[in-house]
């Protein structure tokens, strides 16, 4: 199966913003965003020339790809399955990005990153209404209980993520109980209660071509 295994601090650079994708090392000064203020490879400092309309609306996909971890292909077939729904396109697909069991994870606070939250999913240390998942692609439904199994509950990994201030307690449509180890997904939610600093009418926009 393809998957990204390059350095994560790169993405992060290319897109010139923090897309927390390394957990609590994004907090820190040793987050490269902060260290090195210009995109990678040897003409990085050098890259001032102005954007086109087009290279606006790909950087918005690139951003929002890699915010999920997600290839190309995975985030092309989210975007046909939000164009397929009712409702505005951009939004759908947002929402469909973050009711992935392996987001919801993330978002609950179980895991530092999205990468490590794939990770607890493959690894089958989640269950969802007492199953295990082991989908990272889960798509997640109101009311469904996103628990940690009862054998690895006391897993460093977990409990480290835990500890970071505001995780899973500041999101109105998702319920956290830190001592149980689960959560639950309340509801869909909206766009405006989703922390995503990106414009995905941009994607619409550049797929739509």
């Amino acid at each position: 199966m393809a998957r990204y295994t390059d350095a994560n601090c790169k993405l992060c650079r290319r897109e010139g913003e923090k897309l927390f994708l390394k957990g609590a090392r994004c907090f820190t000064d040793k987050c490269a965003v902060e260290r090195r203020k210009f995109a990678p490879g040897q003409h990085g400092q050098n890259m001032r020339r102005k954007v086109s309309a087009y290279g606006v609306q790909l950087r918005e996909k690139q951003k929002i790809r890699r915010t999920y971890g997600l290839l190309e292909k995975q985030f092309h077939n989210y975007y046909e399955k939000a164009a397929n729904k009712t409702g505005i396109t951009g939004e759908t697909l947002i929402q469909l990005l973050e009711t992935r069991l392996d987001n919801i994870v993330y978002r609950l606070g179980f895991a530092p990153s999205r990468k490590a939250a794939r990770q607890l999913v493959r690894h089958r240390h989640i269950l969802v209404d007492s199953r295990i998942t082991d989908i990272p692609s889960f798509q997640v439904k109101p009311n469904q209980l996103i628990k940690v199994k009862e054998k690895s509950k006391n897993l460093d990994l977990i409990h480290d993520a835990l500890k970071e201030v505001g995780r899973g307690e500041d999101l109105a449509w998702i319920r956290l109980n830190k001592a149980a180890l689960e959560g639950e997904l309340l509801e869909v939610p909206k766009r405006s209660d989703i922390p995503l600093t990106a414009n995905e009418q941009l994607v619409v926009e550049l797929y739509s071509k």
